[in-house]
């Protein structure tokens, strides 16, 4: 097993990033304003190591986050906008919270005690990521910002009943916080005032090299997972198996850079998605927190681990950035220039009684926690 250590412990030790930051801050500020008139918050973490999240209020999003690599140099590791205008003008998920249903609902139907439900449809035949205006796509309100040694900001969304098709007034609450010890976390919790469904991810767009700095396929991930649900057709709904990745081009149990096997044409998966775009089994139901990927950019390396409790991971290799999108300091993106990994419960799971449940009850609570914590591989290559 490869040695990775904290990011904390290192540069306090050499003195590689600034004096200046000798505590945890947490800033607010404005971020422009949406058509109608709302005004959109830009929240900025740091921590006395001087990694710094910048958090906007429009979707709950993660508009940067800059990471020393192992020389202490600073890059922002995910993909976005320098303004608003951006986000507003084409909408890519870069860094959002998404819901109320995270990935696909096929034909946007489901039934919950016995009543049929429709969802607006934004793909295709298909409702993906809550619908054609989902949490994505809301401005969210700043509830609370907290400075100290784990600065944190908490954004609060109250979605009304019927919104999108969806049964029950819920309120979402989504938590950010960095540790002084190079960990992002991000808390959803929600609650509804009757039955609904529910199944909150973060989508953010990784590229541990910085963004803008080419292709993630030499990037080296790991999934637990040893099963994929796999997909009928281009339409990416579950056919309702769940398959082995033992012997396929999806065995991501052992490290491998993305791009070893993801021009495989003899996987019919891969060519639905032109790429990685499906989700990978972890276990058949919601357990403690676990490691449910790790990322290592051998270049500059940069570790990235993710911990979630949820029984799903959805992994996505960036397939449709397809150069036409401008993003911070001018950087065109292409496809294969990040990746996405949204631990969730699996897709379509309200029509697939086998995969488990979405449902959401009144007095109870949904939680998807997931941490991003980094480090540096010295072992990498210099």
């Amino acid at each position: 097993m490869k040695s990775v250590m904290l990011l904390g412990s290192i540069f306090t030790a050499t003195l590689l990033l600034p004096l200046a930051v000798i505590a945890g801050q947490a800033t607010r500020a404005s971020f422009g304003h949406t058509a109608d008139g709302q005004e959109v918050e830009i929240v900025t973490l740091t921590n006395s190591h001087g990694m710094r999240a910048r958090v906007m209020s429009y979707g709950a999003s993660v508009q940067s986050l800059l990471v020393p690599d192992r020389n202490g140099k600073l890059a922002d590791v995910v993909l976005g906008y320098d303004t608003l205008d951006g986000y507003l003008e084409r909408r890519q998920y870069f860094g959002a919270t998404v819901g109320r249903y995270a990935n696909r609902i096929a034909h946007g139907k489901f039934t919950l005690d016995g009543k049929s439900y429709s969802l607006s449809l934004n793909d295709g035949a298909n409702s993906l990521h809550g619908g054609s205006k989902g949490f994505d796509q809301q401005v969210w309100k700043v509830l609370d910002v907290k400075p100290g040694p784990t600065p944190s900001v908490t954004m609060e969304y109250v979605s009304p009943d019927g919104d999108q098709g969806y049964p029950g007034n819920l309120t979402v609450k989504a938590t950010y916080t960095l540790s002084d010890d190079n960990q992002l976390k991000v808390a959803y919790v929600a609650s509804t005032d009757k039955p609904t469904i529910v199944n909150l991810s973060n989508h953010t767009y990784w590229n541990l090299g910085g963004e803008g700095s080419g292709s993630v396929m030499e990037q080296e991930l790991m999934i637990p997972g040893d099963a994929i649900t796999p997909v009928g057709d281009a339409a990416a709904i579950p056919t309702g198996a769940i398959t082995p990745v033992a012997g396929t081009p999806y065995d991501f149990r052992i490290a491998k850079p993305i791009g070893r096997d993801i021009r495989d044409g003899d996987s019919q998966q891969l060519l639905f998605g032109h790429g990685y775009d499906m989700n990978w089994v972890l276990s058949r139901k919601e357990i403690e927190s676990r490691v449910v990927a790790r990322v290592e950019d051998p270049h500059s390396g940069r570790v990235m681990t993710i911990w979630s409790g949820k029984p799903g991971l959805q992994f996505y290799s960036g397939n449709f950035l397809d150069g036409t999108t401008v993003g911070k300091d001018h950087h065109i993106y292409r496809q294969g220039d990040a990746f996405v990994l949204e631990p969730q419960l699996f897709p379509d799971t309200p029509n697939h009684p086998d995969f488990g449940s979405a449902r959401l009850e009144p007095g109870q609570t949904y939680r998807n926690t997931i941490v991003y914590r980094f480090g540096i591989d010295q072992a990498a290559k210099q």
